[in-house]
């Protein structure tokens, strides 16, 4: 199994270690700790930062390359529905998530917000070269505070 589609971040639990011989003792510590690492490198980063640019732990094999995706978060609200993002486009070959959360004073909702009632009252979320643009119907509910959360492939 040598694809990363095929590869899990499972680690063994049991390991014997050698008793008798130090040179086969120091192999086997040292595939232990590879092993660990390798595997504890694959699982997805839960660190979320409104002040810095975080490595998502995700690998993506899109093309010829595989590539690692980058979190940045961004707080808004209905006095700042346009917030620059301060990314460099160049750098960034695709978006793999754009989504993020709000508080209209009584309720947290999903963003995008997709309403069921009518389409006026939905609010939809889209990056452009230098800003999130946060998009709001004529009776989508207010914000009070949110998050939104850009996840991204990188050329770093």
């Amino acid at each position: 199994m040598n694809s990363p589609t095929q590869n899990v971040p499972y680690l063994r639990e049991q390991r014997k270690f050698p008793s008798d011989d130090l040179k086969q003792l120091s192999e086997q510590v040292d595939q232990c700790y590879i092993d660990i690492a390798q595997k504890v490198n694959a699982r997805t980063v839960g660190i979320f930062s409104v002040s810095s640019q975080t490595v998502t732990g995700e690998r993506w094999s899109v093309g010829s390359q595989i590539q690692q995706t980058i979190r940045q978060v961004y707080n808004f609200s209905d006095s700042a529905l346009t917030i620059p993002h301060g990314l460099n486009l160049s750098t960034i070959t695709n978006f793999t998530r754009i989504y993020g959360c709000f508080f209209d004073g009584t309720n947290w909702n999903t963003l995008p917000f997709i309403s069921t009632t009518s389409a006026a009252n939905q609010i939809s979320v889209a990056v452009n070269s230098t800003n999130i643009v946060i998009t709001k119907g004529a009776g989508a509910p207010s914000v009070s505070q949110g998050l939104v959360v850009l996840e991204f492939l990188s050329q770093y």
